[in-house]
Formats: C-alpha cells, sequence, structure tokens
C-alpha cells in the first residue's frame, strides 16, 4: 500500500464511522440542515476524536482489500449507531401518531419541512417540543460520548464474526423495544382520557338514542385532545432526560 494512503488511513476510518453516524442521526440528518453543514460538522467531529484518541488501528501492512473491508466495516458500525438512536427519537412522532388517531385528526398529513416527509400535526408539534427539550438539556453532548463508547465495544479493525452481528442486532432490538415503551407511556394518559370519554359516550348512546353520538363526539375528541397534549407537554422534559440516560448507558463496557 501507498504511503500517503497509510498516513490518511487511520482519519478515514473514523471518519467512516462518525460519518455514517451523522448521515442518519436524528437533528442532524434532517433536510433543513444543509449538506455542507452536515459534511462539515462529521468532518470537524473526526479531526476532534483524531487528536484525542489518535490512530483507532494499525494500518501498517495492510492491503488494499482489507482497508476496504475496514472502512466498510466502520460505516456498517455507524450506520447501526445512528439507526439505534433515531429509533428511539421516534418514540415522541409515535406518540404523537396514537394521539392524533384519537382525535381524529389521523388524516390530517402536513409536510414537515425539516425531514420532507409527511406527518401527522400532532406529532411534529412533540416532536419538535422534545427536541428543543432535549438539546437544551446538552444531548448532543451524549452523541460524542456515544461514538467514543462504540470503539470499545466495536473496536476499529475487529474480527466481524457472529458475536459481533448479534451485538449490532441487539442493540438495535433494544433501542426498538425501548422506543415502543416510551411511545406508550407519553400517550397512556391520552388514551385512558379518551377510554373514559369513549365510555361515557357509549352510556350517552344507550340513555339518549336520538342523540347523534357520532357528530357529538368529534369536537369532544379534538378538545379532549388538544388539552391531554397541554398536559402531557411538560413530561416531554422527562422524558428527554430518560433519553440521554439510556444514551448514557446504551453500551456497558
Amino acid at each position: 500500500m501507498a504511503v500517503w494512503i497509510q498516513l490518511f488511513l487511520p482519519f478515514v476510518l473514523l471518519l467512516a464511522r462518525i460519518g455514517a453516524f451523522f448521515a442518519v442521526l436524528p437533528i442532524f440528518s434532517w433536510r433543513a440542515l444543509p449538506v455542507r453543514v452536515r459534511a462539515a460538522i462529521a468532518f470537524v467531529v473526526t479531526v476532534f476524536f483524531a487528536a484525542v484518541r489518535g490512530p483507532v488501528m494499525d494500518v501498517t501492512g495492510l492491503t488494499t482489500g482489507a482497508a476496504a473491508v475496514a472502512i466498510a466495516q466502520e460505516i456498517l458500525y455507524g450506520l447501526a449507531l445512528g439507526l439505534a438512536v433515531t429509533f428511539v427519537f421516534l418514540a415522541v412522532q409515535q406518540a404523537g401518531r396514537m394521539i392524533g388517531m384519537q382525535m381524529g385528526l389521523g388524516d390530517a398529513g402536513i409536510i414537515d419541512p425539516v425531514t420532507g416527509e409527511t406527518v401527522r400535526p400532532v406529532g411534529m408539534f412533540f416532536e419538535i417540543t422534545f427536541v428543543l427539550f432535549f438539546l437544551a438539556a446538552g444531548g448532543h453532548h451524549l452523541f460524542l460520548l456515544l461514538i467514543d463508547k462504540s470503539y470499545f465495544v466495536f473496536p476499529a479493525g475487529g474480527a466481524f464474526d457472529r458475536q459481533m452481528i448479534g451485538r449490532l442486532a441487539e442493540a438495535l432490538v433494544d433501542a426498538g423495544s425501548t422506543m415502543l415503551l416510551m411511545a406508550l407511556r407519553m400517550a397512556a394518559p391520552v388514551l385512558a382520557a379518551f377510554l373514559a370519554l369513549s365510555v361515557v359516550l357509549g352510556i350517552l348512546a344507550r340513555v339518549l338514542p336520538e342523540m347523534n353520538i357520532l357528530l357529538t363526539s368529534f369536537p369532544l375528541r379534538v378538545g379532549l385532545g388538544f388539552v391531554m397534549a397541554a398536559m402531557t407537554l411538560p413530561s416531554l422534559d422527562h422524558f428527554a432526560g430518560e433519553l440521554g440516560r439510556w444514551i448514557n448507558t446504551f453500551f456497558v463496557t
């Protein structure tokens, strides 16, 4: 291998994992953030890790094919870590979607200018509020901690065997289960309120059969949904802290 490749390969290995991590990471992967800014952030973070950690693996005598495999492996690790964090972030969006469905706003889709995807208004509002709480608490620093811890669990140039694949799969499954639990916990008070409303409307339908329950329930559901959503918003600060603790203890080395 050429000497200049051996000089730049350690930096490229760092950039491969960090760049892939930020490519799918929430907030930093949003379309509202220009590609040049995202690339600059990944490059600056890579320079920081290169100065602090130094070379992540010994590239002496490494062949071109082995170098390509090592880079591909680093990209895979970065994508897996970014997807794991993304799964947990989706908990807020899923909770908002559940609330919107109960309010009768399931078909009220709008284009999110941040992600460029069709989302529900309640889910987008919850997600933006959650992100503000998370960033205000310094949660973005935990992303750097997660990258640093990943080199102890998934060392650069390590053997990519069944055990390593099992660790990656376990991390993604843990993130998915955490996302479902957090989404249900966020939406639980609202779902309980709508369950009580359904019971009341059912009783009214039996007592007053001439009453049009379907038309009456629409404004009641929307009004109750807004009231419960307003009561649930302060708890997003707690869930932002819980997400931070989950990222901090994601890898136990």
